[in-house]
């Protein structure tokens, strides 16, 4: 099986030349942006079309991968009763798994990064909605971050369990060690609901309205 390498990062308000630093650093080689507007009102740098030329200019890959992995999607099957992304239900759909294969795919190629805006993964559809589908896939991304220091999936999630107290009493228990597998995973799949129940895109009122009518 070929290696696949992937990375997720957030533009966070960095200027070009730190972002690009950050991606020399972790050796990155294309760009998937999972932005569902790859646009920056405050940073015209990271709109798309000057960042992909700016990218491309730098030698490395750009594609435009949003209308499949990104945290708003049109879909409005995929929005709950209160009008905010269920990202159980964006995974399930074939867009998105269509979308994951492509940047699978890329990754057996390339060193690819996946880009959204917000810094840290944990605030983001990159590490709450994308990162775990890929963990399913037996693949284990790293997530880039602003001071160019690289988390682990093994220390993005710990920080995610911290951060949302599922699991607390248990995995830090006297009985911690015995935890099956399986019961691991059920307290992560909770602990990423959690979180993204605090951070999913959230429709206006007068739209989740409508989704919820199906107009």
């Amino acid at each position: 099986m070929p290696e696949i390498r992937l990375y997720s990062i957030g533009h966070s308000n960095h200027s070009l030349d730190h972002f690009m630093h950050l991606l020399d650093r972790a050796r990155v080689t294309a760009v998937a942006d999972v932005r569902s507007q790859p646009f920056s009102q405050w940073l015209p740098h990271f709109n798309r079309p000057e960042l992909e030329r700016e990218l491309r200019l730098r030698g490395v890959g750009y594609a435009f991968a949003g209308h499949q992995l990104g945290g708003r999607p049109a879909q409005v099957n995929v929005y709950n009763g209160e009008g905010q992304v269920d990202y159980e239900r964006v995974r399930a759909t074939a867009e998105f798994q269509e979308g994951l294969d492509a940047l699978c795919a890329a990754g057996e190629q390339d060193t690819v990064a996946m880009l959204c805006s917000e810094e840290d993964p944990l605030n983001c559809h990159r590490g709450l909605m994308i990162a775990p589908a890929l963990v399913e896939r037996g693949i284990l991304p790293a997530h880039v971050r602003g001071d160019g220091t690289i988390e682990s999936t093994v220390e993005f999630e710990e920080r995610l369990l911290r951060e949302t107290g599922v699991g607390t009493g248990i995995l830090d228990g006297l009985f911690a060690s015995m935890l099956s597998g399986s019961e691991r995973s059920e307290l992560l799949a909770e602990a990423y609901r959690v979180q993204a129940r605090r951070r999913a895109f959230r429709l206006r009122p007068e739209l989740a309205r409508g989704a919820e009518s199906g107009d």
